[in-house]
């Protein structure tokens, strides 16, 4: 099976929709009710899966939940080996993924730059239309 072929397309779709309920109904106190499951890749052998995750929070629920995560690999795994039949259950890998967390800064940082100009124009007595 090739990396990017359709089957292996549809498995990470279908690993990623397991993974991310076993992470919601997993017990483990460490694990932020936060969490989601951003992407997964299941390597064409289906030996390895990297799965990305995000946590939204500080640094703190972030290290916790990776540990969590960690220690509930055992879990996600067999959960995952009863629900899709596939030849090997795969080894899980878990990353941690800001970029909701950077686009979210991003997009505050646009916001102040955005109304700091729209004072500046104000103060200036210009209107928006003037530049058109």
């Amino acid at each position: 099976m090739r990396k990017n072929s359709i089957k292996n397309i549809r498995i990470n779709g279908e690993v990623q929709k397991v993974i991310s309920q076993a992470i919601r109904f997993s017990k483990d106190p460490r694990i932020s009710p936060m969490t989601s499951v951003m992407d997964v890749e299941v390597a064409p052998d289906l030996k390895t899966c990297k799965v990305w995750i995000s946590v939204l929070g500080n640094d703190e629920d972030r290290i916790r939940t990776e540990e969590g995560l960690k220690s509930a690999s055992g879990y996600i795994r067999s959960t995952l080996a009863k629900e899709l039949n596939l030849r090997n259950t795969p080894e899980l890998r878990f990353i941690i993924d800001d970029s909701i967390e950077y686009a979210i800064n991003m997009s505050k940082k646009i916001d102040e730059v955005a109304a700091a100009d729209a004072k500046s124009r104000e103060e200036r007595g210009e209107t928006e239309n003037e530049d058109i």
